[in-house]
């Protein structure tokens, strides 16, 4: 009987990729906090424009400041534990090939390929059904993939 590697304490992983669905319904869970999160940011924004995004020069960096908003939410989660609270809920993990939380590189990789995924109309996300190892744009451009994990352990 051949002997299996053990692995870090209080996380298993299997080996298969999470269901499309499972996936997506971890997407949604994020999408309803970004979502709270930008409306927060929002307000902030506006306060602090005097409550006007009118101007072409303001308008740009208020899209800017959404999106880098955005990034520091999913890049903070993904570099510190690789779970947002979407894939916490579900059971997921962001991880590198190494099986270790992924680098700031990493995660701004992941979130424009995702972001031009979206653009693309979930394009990317769908990729995976017919990829043959299972990966969406974003596992594929930024080395990263998503595990099931069994149990909810904290892995450094």
């Amino acid at each position: 009987m051949a002997t299996q590697q053990p692995k870090e304490p209080g996380l298993t992983a299997s080996p298969a990729r999470p269901g499309l669905f499972r996936y997506i319904a971890a997407i949604f869970y994020d999408l309803i906090l970004v979502i709270a999160v930008l409306l927060l940011t929002t307000a902030l924004f506006h306060y602090l424009n005097d409550g006007s995004v009118s101007i072409q020069s303001s308008l740009l960096a208020f899209r800017l400041y959404l999106l880098s908003v955005s990034f520091l939410f999913y890049g903070w989660f993904w570099t510190h534990g690789g779970q947002t609270l979407g894939l916490r809920a579900w059971k997921l993990r962001l991880v590198n090939h190494e099986q270790k939380n992924i680098t700031w590189k990493q995660a701004l990789i992941r979130y424009i390929t995702a972001c031009i995924s979206w653009l693309c109309f979930g394009l990317g996300i769908l990729w995976r059904v017919w990829q043959k190892d299972g990966k969406t744009w974003q596992d594929l451009s930024s080395k990263s993939d998503i595990i099931h994990i069994e149990s909810q352990g904290r892995i450094a």
